[in-house]
Parts: structure tokens; C-alpha cells; sequence
């Protein structure tokens, strides 16, 4: 037998020494407050089900009637033949929702990163990316060629100096940052940030995928949550999280969406969204249109549990948003923390290297409008159990 993937082996066996071995569950029931997990009816602490719409019965209906209007798929690009007027209505209807020009959809909100960045710069340009970004917007600021300047998290004062530090040595520069950051909850400076790009003539790009939904009136971002309006280039955002379907969306000035529909590479080689996900998507739009009742649930909630927790002793890390990290430090004692917690029916899954750095592995928590006070506090009484086991808190 051939040896030449035994490396593969080993590094799996290095990983599960090291606690660092992502073990997958298996869900066997749609998404919502509780979920059953390999067999096990368990608390849902995990999921980006934001406003609880993954499983909403009027995003369920919209997608069954697209199903029988449109088929099950698009069967072709966007550039070709796989442009239905479900997807010019989506791209209209979030393009008013966000209050922007123009929009344009794509599969998932990483292919939206992957799409928008490489369109923008090259190798004769530079892109200045916070720290802590997102995988997709890494990935994204590679595929571009153009030198990637990592600035110190959240912090304009660093970019300013590394943008006067390259003035004069590039084309076009972007600066790019996530606007809440999907590991600590926390939310990026965007006001700051847009003062000093501003001053330096250079695009500016946030990765709205943990802000749609959850800040600004009625969920609508980062941008209303600053009031940028008209003044960020480029909002990239998720489908899959508080809308609850699947997709990404890039809303801003109607130049780029255009140049996009061009230069896009995900646009124009990757068959486009299914019919069902596209109208489930617009149904999602109406009903944060028509009322804030799900937003105002979302924080009512997490004010609830955060307070629970740090009343407790738990570290919550930096986190002003649904996004709460309980900061446990090592990553074997999150991944034992989490599978204890799972035995007593909360399932909460446990985040390490390389996810996050060294020493910071925590066990984050989802909070969701889907959740219910009594949820809420079966889910912080095991927590007290299982953080007391473990010596984590008194």
C-alpha cells in the first residue's frame, strides 16, 4: 500500500493530541431553539439562526411556491442563463433595505468576498486588513496578489500609520475590515476607520455577515448602525445568518455592482442561487421590513444571558453582541467543556486553534430570538454545573 498520505495521518493524530480535532455532530431536525443531535433532543446554543428564520414557516412557504414556479435550480451562471427575475427582485429589495443603490448576490457570503476583493486590487495595488478578519476575506485578500497589510484589530490609529508608512508605493489601496468579528463579538470602529480611508482617498470594505440582521434599525447593519450611508464603497453581507437561508449580497455604489457583474469570478463561473433559497431570502426581507419584534427579541436576550453569565464569573471576552465567547483559555479544557455540556442537553460547541490564536479557546454561545427566558435559563443552570465541575468558576 502506498505511503505517500501518511502525512495526513499523522497530522490528524497531532491534532487530537493537541485537543485541536473538530469532531462533526450530526443534526436530524431543522434549525431553532432546540435541535436533535446525534439522537439527543439538546439546548441550540450554536447556531447563526440570529432572528430564529431558518425554519419560519413563511420562509418555507415562499420557497415551496419557487420550487413549483422556477424547479429546484437555475441550471446555468448568472452571466449565461441562470438570471431569473427572483434574483433581480432580491438584489432590488436588499439594495432598499440596507438603503444603498445597488446590490448583487452571490452563493454564500464567502464566494461575496471572494468575488469583491480580486475585482478591486491586484498586484499593484494594497490592501490594509484588520487582524482579525474573517477566513473568507483572507482568502479573498489572496487571491487579489496585491500585499496585504495587517493592521492592529480595531485600531485606526495603527492603520493610519501603516497607510503613511506605504504612501506612495501603490495604485489603489482598500482597506477592509469585518463589522461585528464572528470569534469575540465585538464591532469594528467603522466610524474611525471611515475617517481615516477617507483622508487617504481609499476604498473601504466591511463584512457586514454578523451585523445584518442584529444592529442598525431593524437589523440593518453595521453602516445604519454609524450612519455611513453613502459613504462605505462596499458592504459585503451573508444570507445564511439572521436572514436564515443561504447566500451573500454586496451592496453599495451601482459602479462596482456593475463592474462585478463582469469581473466577479464566482458571479461568472458558479451556478447561481436556487430558486427556493432566493424567495425564502425576499420573505426574509419582508419581514424585517414590516416589524422589529424579532430584532428587539434578539438583544432583549442577550442582555439576559450575558448578564447571566458574568454574574456567574464567566469570561465574555470583549463581546457587545449576540456573539458571546466564554473564554476558557486551553483547548482541551473547552472541548471537554463542551462535550459536558452537551451531556447535560446544551449543545455549545467548543472554538480552538487555528480558528482563534493559542491560549484563547473559548465555548461560543449563539444567541437567537428563537430562544425562549426558560431556554435561556436551562441553558446558563448548565453552565453553572458544568463550569462549578470544572473548576472554571466557584
Amino acid at each position: 500500500m502506498s505511503t505517500r498520505l501518511n502525512w495526513i495521518q499523522e497530522e490528524l493524530d497531532q491534532l487530537k493530541q493537541a485537543g485541536l480535532y473538530n469532531r462533526i455532530r450530526t443534526l436530524s431536525s431543522s434549525q431553532g431553539a432546540w435541535l436533535t443531535v446525534d439522537g439527543q433532543s439538546v439546548l441550540n446554543l450554536c447556531s447563526n439562526n440570529y432572528l430564529g428564520l431558518a425554519n419560519h414557516l413563511a420562509l418555507r412557504e415562499a420557497a415551496e411556491q419557487a420550487i413549483i414556479h422556477y424547479g429546484v435550480g437555475p441550471a446555468a451562471v448568472r452571466s449565461i442563463a441562470g438570471t431569473m427575475d427572483l434574483h433581480l427582485e432580491l438584489e432590488r429589495r436588499l439594495a432598499r433595505f440596507k438603503g444603498v443603490e445597488a446590490a448583487i448576490t452571490f452563493q454564500s457570503g464567502f464566494t461575496a468576498n471572494l468575488a469583491t476583493i480580486p475585482a478591486l486590487v491586484g498586484k499593484e495595488d494594497v490592501i490594509f486588513s484588520d487582524e482579525l478578519n474573517h477566513a473568507s476575506i483572507i482568502d479573498g485578500c489572496r487571491l487579489s496578489g496585491a500585499p496585504i497589510v495587517r493592521y492592529a484589530h480595531s485600531d485606526a490609529s495603527d492603520l493610519e500609520a501603516k497607510i503613511q508608512e506605504r504612501q506612495g508605493q501603490y495604485c489603489r489601496g482598500l482597506v477592509v475590515t469585518d463589522g461585528v468579528f464572528s470569534m469575540d463579538g465585538d464591532i469594528a470602529p467603522l466610524d474611525q476607520i471611515y475617517a481615516v480611508s477617507s483622508k487617504y482617498d481609499l476604498m473601504l470594505m466591511v463584512d457586514d455577515a454578523h451585523g445584518e440582521g442584529v444592529l442598525g434599525r431593524g437589523g440593518r447593519g453595521i453602516v445604519d448602525h454609524f450612519n455611513l450611508h453613502g459613504k462605505v464603497d462596499v458592504e459585503v453581507g451573508t444570507l445564511s445568518k439572521a436572514f436564515g437561508v443561504v447566500g451573500g449580497v454586496v451592496a453599495g455604489s451601482p459602479l462596482i455592482v456593475e463592474w462585478l457583474q463582469q469581473r466577479g469570478r464566482p458571479f461568472l463561473f458558479s451556478s447561481a442561487a436556487t430558486p427556493a433559497d432566493v424567495a425564502a431570502c425576499i420573505c426574509a426581507v419582508d419581514l424585517l421590513e414590516e416589524s422589529t419584534e424579532l430584532v428587539d427579541r434578539l438583544w432583549s436576550n442577550t442582555d439576559f444571558f450575558k448578564r447571566e453569565m458574568k454574574r456567574l464569573g464567566f469570561d465574555t471576552g470583549q463581546s457587545v453582541t449576540p456573539i458571546t465567547p466564554i473564554m476558557l483559555g486551553e483547548a482541551a479544557l473547552a472541548q471537554q467543556f463542551s462535550r459536558e455540556l452537551f451531556a447535560e442537553g446544551v449543545f455549545a460547541m467548543s472554538i480552538g486553534f487555528p480558528t482563534v490564536p493559542r491560549g484563547k479557546a473559548r465555548v461560543r454561545v449563539m444567541i437567537s430570538a428563537a430562544h425562549s427566558q426558560s431556554d435561556l435559563e436551562q441553558g446558563v443552570e448548565a453552565f453553572a454545573r458544568v463550569g462549578r465541575r470544572l473548576k472554571v468558576i466557584d
